[in-house]
């Protein structure tokens, strides 16, 4: 096996596609928004990646049949005026190592040239270490006028704290993209870190469809939202039993 094998399975017939990745990161917001992206819009599996850098894995399905885990790419044919065609990324994992993350991103940004891809939009989470209870969206760009664009959309640019990056595809996609002339956004919802994060991923979907001119449900995004706060009350719950009970021990042997 080649350390990356991108198979396509379908052609796919588009015109001056835009690219959105969202792979598993912090708070799986990436993915989340990715994920709820294809299914609201039904978009169309057309390729398969397998790489040496996933885990040596395979999920087992309902049927009891077995998958090899990957990422795959979809496209989107667009459907009103003002959309346009999209082409999009998710999976199960990351690759694994520096090496193998350059390889799967510099394989995909081979493909999305041949289909014409010169626009980038990557999705993850912006971890803050604390629940937060109304995300905002930070970003990075390729260029001062993306950044000026993004703010009028939303988009916070943090310019007075600079350094700091963006590890793993979503910032390789517009690095390596900027070399290859494309122009690219990340979109990053604030996040705890601690737990999938639904009422991130639709904070960034909020911006990226405003962008992209679409117009999604997000009623599941909403449940799996309101099933996420009652597991982290019961965490706190937890955490705050578990102290009462500290408490009373340390009490007992002063």
């Amino acid at each position: 096996m080649e350390e990356v094998v991108l198979r396509v399975l379908k052609e796919p017939k588009v015109r001056n596609p835009i690219f959105v990745e969202g792979l598993p990161g912090v708070g799986n917001v990436g993915k989340l928004a990715a994920e709820h992206l294809i299914d609201e819009l039904k978009a169309t599996r057309f390729a398969e990646i397998h790489s040496k850098d996933f885990p040596p894995q395979v999920f087992v399905l309902a049927d009891g049949t077995i998958k090899l885990v990957d990422n795959a790419l979809y496209y989107f044919r667009a459907k009103k005026k003002g959309q346009r065609d999209l082409i999009l990324l998710t999976g199960d994992y990351q690759g694994l190592s520096s090496q193998g993350q350059y390889e799967i991103v510099d394989k995909v940004l081979t493909l999305l040239q041949k289909y014409g891809v010169h626009e980038l939009f990557t999705l993850g989470g912006y971890g803050l270490g604390r629940m937060v209870a109304k995300p905002g969206v930070l970003g990075a760009a390729t260029s001062t006028d993306l950044v000026k664009r993004m703010k009028r959309l939303g988009v916070q640019f943090r310019e007075d704290e600079p350094g700091g990056g963006i590890v793993g595809a979503s910032g390789l996609f517009l690095g390596l993209g900027k070399l290859r002339s494309m122009e690219g956004v990340c979109l990053m919802g604030e996040t705890s870190g601690y737990l999938v994060d639904p009422k991130s991923a639709q904070a960034v979907l909020e911006i990226l469809c405003k962008s992209l001119s679409v117009t999604l449900s997000f009623g599941s995004l909403e449940n799996k939202a309101r099933e996420m706060d009652r597991v982290a009350q019961q965490l706190r719950d937890l955490e705050r039993k578990s102290g009462e009970k500290s408490g009373e021990e340390l009490r007992y042997i002063g």
